[in-house]
């Protein structure tokens, strides 16, 4: 059942892509009448009154997916378009790291890829990035997405699931985000094995820990530091940074750190 947990997902998703689109856009997502709101209406007046709206819808929304959850699972979601996490574009952190020169060079994995946003964001000559994928329509929308651009020879979209896939190649550098978050906790150690199985000796794992919060339930789960901490320590990994992450969008702010982690491989072989 997926409760007041997706409902925080769906908020979060949502409201943020709301303030960033144009109110033609607003009304085609959420079939709401945005007017422009009075000058003499506050700024906190005018974002309540947008917030309490964009609630409302989330909550149809919340038992759209209900129903999806129980009939189709994933694929189901993506069938119908209701997919809250997917924020229509890259994640601006991962754009920044990557044009700052700040990202590992060499093969790239992007495991839950969705559309491939971040997929296509991290790809350079430089670094060829393979998005992975378990749902077809999904994996038609990330082809689509990349078909046109330049980096489009450096991205690759493969349907697999990501706990019995082999790869055959390993990887310079893993990312993640709200993939942890979708699986059931109980699998998170196993998430830890998969990613030292599928990174380099020296490659470096990027998490952008979302939500992080204190919600029941879930997808998504909520998520902390230590959560990772506790998987990922046994597989040898040490984090090199742990920060907030100021170039979250929207509501988001406040609710994600992004972490970078290394394996010390003398540890690791003990």
């Amino acid at each position: 059942m997926i409760s007041n947990a997706l409902r925080f997902f769906i908020l979060n998703s949502q409201y943020s892509a709301v303030t960033a689109i144009s109110s033609c856009s607003y009304k085609r997502s959420f079939g709401i009448r945005a007017t422009k709101p009075k000058m003499e209406r506050t700024e906190e007046e005018v974002e309540n009154r947008y917030v309490d709206k964009i609630t409302s819808s989330c909550e149809q929304f919340a038992k759209q997916l209900m129903h999806i959850e129980s009939s189709g699972g994933w694929e189901k979601c993506w069938e119908e378009g209701l997919t809250p996490w997917d924020i229509g574009q890259p994640a601006p952190i991962i754009v920044h790291l990557h044009q700052s020169g700040a990202l590992p060079k060499g093969r790239a994995l992007v495991p839950g890829c969705g559309t491939g946003y971040d997929v296509v964001a991290m790809a350079s000559p430089e670094r060829y990035v393979v998005g992975l994928e378990i749902s077809d329509i999904a994996i038609k929308k990330a082809e689509e997405l990349s078909s046109s651009l330049p980096n489009a020879k450096f991205v690759s979209f493969l349907k697999a699931d990501f706990f019995t896939w082999c790869p055959t190649e390993l990887f310079d550098l893993i990312f993640d985000y709200t993939f942890f978050c979708a699986i059931e906790p109980e699998m998170r150690a196993a998430w830890a094995q998969k990613i030292k199985d599928f990174l380099k000796p020296d490659g470096e794992l990027i998490t952008l820990m979302f939500p992080i919060s204190d919600h029941v339930g879930g997808p998504p789960y909520k998520v902390s530091v230590s959560d990772y901490e506790e998987v990922l320590h046994p597989m040898g990994f040490q984090a090199i940074s742990i920060v907030d992450n100021k170039l979250a969008i929207g509501p988001r702010k406040g609710r994600e750190k992004l972490g970078r982690w290394k394996r010390s491989v003398r540890h690791s072989l003990l």
